[in-house]
């Protein structure tokens, strides 16, 4: 394929990427105003985002398994149609339970993109020219992903919240100039629904229990139960089903997990950011536009991360620039903190354009180092279940903000956002100190060569806040 043909499908796969990004990020600004409108504490409000992120989340895999089946073409259409139907019904939504489904069946449907997009351009091109349309479609994602606040507030105050809700309906549109480019070709073999159901309530579990404090005991408790349950029944069904849903191979790979545990600190700084400055903004005074302005800069920022992260990957490696944004998200965190307590926009501002620089080179480093970490023919399914992990960090970024900002303060749940990398590190350790990419065993699971190489060229994801 030429250079001209991956320029066009991935400018287009970026777009569509960005307008999956707006479901989080400008339905993120109108949350106080939601809030208010239906009745509820903007805690109880930030449920909207949190389960969106929670079903981008555990959808994603899905997408990647299904893909490996039966190609690219279908889930794709299934799900951006999805997403497309959710933000419709959260813009008619006349309560605020409907409105939480509408965004559970719009988040689901966006899960589509994550990892689908990254596989066409994997899939259709290579070498050079793949990792020249990987940093494009993240230059694109990432840029329209952070206009969404920006564009948020601009439609809010023009046409109310309901609109901004509606906004990833745009989608669509590009669904037709992308065709041609969707595979259609898998292997033919079945999804694993039973082990998918059981990794979603699991992970659903967690993300409750942490938000629960905005809601009460009842929630809590069936948190812990989802977990206490699903936890080892998760388990049993990866022993039964070793090339099920998840399979045996991946999720016993080292680096996949180590890779995955610690990028989720990363989304999870993104999300909780996106809750945090608007609330604390709007909440003196500013409008929605005005704090979308607030955030704009960090849209130039994410245009210029891939043409820094490339380079990277290719200088130290997926797990030491995962490290490094694990740093970066921190010292976000601690500004934001910082912001909020003394009401600075400033510092506020400049803390998303932080987790903004993290987020671009997080996000490719873990594509990079699970993609090399496994065989061709689990790689959709180990890109998917590290996606996973990944996007469940951003659940649990917006849970913490949600479930703790009203009961400990603003302030203290972003500190809780900044010590999460250090777990990170901890999980990521022997990796940075075997200082050498996996290379994929004849099973499909990764063994680390203790001698120096250099890192492989290029990268298997793209980086874009969603």
């Amino acid at each position: 394929m030429n250079l001209q043909d991956s320029r066009r499908i991935s400018i287009l796969l970026g777009a569509l990427f960005g307008m999956a990004g707006m479901g989080s990020s400008s339905a993120a600004i109108a949350v106080p105003l939601m809030a208010e409108d239906l009745g509820v504490s903007v805690g109880v409000g930030t449920w909207t985002i949190t389960l969106y992120a929670l079903m981008l989340a555990v959808a994603t895999p899905v997408y990647g398994r299904v893909a490996d089946l039966v190609g690219v073409r279908l889930p794709l259409l299934v799900g951006i149609s999805l997403m497309a139907a959710g933000a419709t019904l959260s813009g008619l939504a006349p309560s605020f339970d409907l409105l939480l489904v509408a965004r559970v069946m719009q988040g689901a449907g966006a899960a589509a993109v994550p990892t689908l997009g990254v596989t066409v351009l994997s899939a259709r091109y290579d070498g050079a020219v793949r990792g020249l349309a990987l940093g494009r479609l993240a230059g694109v994602a990432a840029a329209l992903s952070c206009l969404g606040p920006l564009a948020g507030g601009a439609v809010e105050g023009q046409l109310g919240w309901r609109a901004v809700m509606g906004l990833p309906i745009l989608g669509l549109l590009l669904i037709p100039f992308l065709w041609h480019a969707l595979h259609k070709d898998g292997t033919g073999a079945r999804l694993d629904v039973l082990g998918a159901f059981l990794v979603a309530g699991t992970s659903a579990g967690l993300v409750l229990l942490i938000q629960s404090p905005s809601t009460g005991w009842t929630v809590a408790f069936v948190g812990i139960l989802l977990m206490v349950l699903g936890a080892p029944a998760v388990t049993m069904r990866v022993r039964r089903r070793p090339h099920g849903f998840l399979p045996l191979s991946v999720i016993t790979n080292h680096v996949v997990m180590r890779s995955a545990v610690a990028g989720a600190p990363v989304p999870a700084g993104w999300f909780g950011l996106l809750i945090a400055v608007p609330a604390v903004m709007i909440g003196h005074g500013w409008e929605p536009w005005q704090v979308g302005l607030l955030l704009a800069p960090s849209a130039a920022i994410a245009l210029l991360v891939p043409r820094i992260a490339g380079p990277m990957l290719t200088r130290i490696g997926g797990p030491r620039s995962l490290a490094l944004a694990g740093l970066v998200t921190t010292i976000a965190m601690v500004l934001a903190a910082l912001g909020a307590d003394r009401h600075a926009p400033v510092v506020l501002g400049a803390s998303v354009v932080f987790v903004t620089i993290a987020f671009g080179v997080g996000q490719p480093a873990l594509m990079e180092a699970v993609g090399g970490a496994v065989n061709s023919e689990v790689r959709g399914v180990a890109l998917g279940v590290a996606t996973l992990l990944f996007l469940v960090g951003g659940s649990i970024g917006s849970a913490v903000v949600g479930g703790f900002g009203e009961l400990v303060g603003m302030p203290q749940s972003l500190l809780v956002l900044a010590a999460l990398p250090l777990v990170g590190m901890v999980a990521l350790a022997p990796l940075l100190r075997s200082g050498s990419p996996a290379e994929p065993a004849s099973d499909g699971t990764a063994s680390v060569d203790p001698s120096p190489v250099a890192p492989s060229r290029g990268s298997n994801g793209a980086g874009a806040p969603l």
